[in-house]
């Protein structure tokens, strides 16, 4: 009796067998490559505190580095909006859920926009290249590998964002974009964690 219910619940939901073992499996492949990624970004993070304050010449973080206040303000603020996207897809809302991801995008092309100020800044005006010394090969290094994965999520959301404006995307894809969405929240977390390493201890 418990099962037929169970089996009865997943058809209304529009859930096969097949399609929950599927979607589980998912979950389960996001889940190994975030701790997957998580495990490559501690390596990098460990080798910028073990080499901080380790280079024999200028610049150094204090003189050329600043919180990136704008950019941490909208990277942050796109954990909401992909949320909000996820949920208006669980409702059905595409149109919502498109906007909600538009904003995602917005907001992460400011981010690696100042991104790419402060590096231009960096090298142009301070002198600062990944072979200046320890403290440039690390930052880029770290800094870097972030920006790499907040390209791949823009892209990912961007895709998701024109299949919604565009109709492919329905509810039943809800759970997809969720997963993009936990890639993203990852992201982010990585931001906090990077930040608090370069621009808070690191000077």
């Amino acid at each position: 009796m418990l099962t037929a219910t169970a089996d009865a619940r997943d058809k209304d939901h529009g859930m096969s067998a097949p399609d929950m073992e599927r979607a589980s499996a998912a979950r389960v492949g996001m889940v190994g490559l975030i701790v997957a990624e998580a495990s490559l970004f501690a390596v990098f993070v460990v080798a910028y505190l073990y080499d901080l304050g380790r280079s024999l010449s200028g610049p150094t973080p204090r003189e050329v580095l600043s919180v990136p206040v704008p950019g941490t303000v909208c990277l942050l603020s796109s954990s909401v909006t992909v949320a909000l996207a996820v949920r208006a897809l669980g409702r059905g809302a595409v149109r919502r859920c498109g906007a909600w991801l538009l904003a995602t995008v917005l907001l992460a092309v400011v981010f690696l926009a100042g991104t790419t100020a402060e590096w231009i800044r960096l090298i142009t005006r301070d002198g600062l290249t990944i072979g200046t010394n320890l403290f440039g090969t690390t930052f880029y290094a770290l800094v870097g590998l972030h920006a790499s994965h907040v390209i791949v999520g823009l892209v990912m959301l961007s895709l998701i964002s024109v299949f919604a404006w565009s109709r492919a995307l329905r509810p039943a894809h809800a759970e997809r974009v969720e997963l993009v969405s936990w890639y993203w929240h990852f992201v982010d977390a990585v931001w906090i964690v990077v930040l608090t390493v370069v621009y808070v201890i690191g000077r």
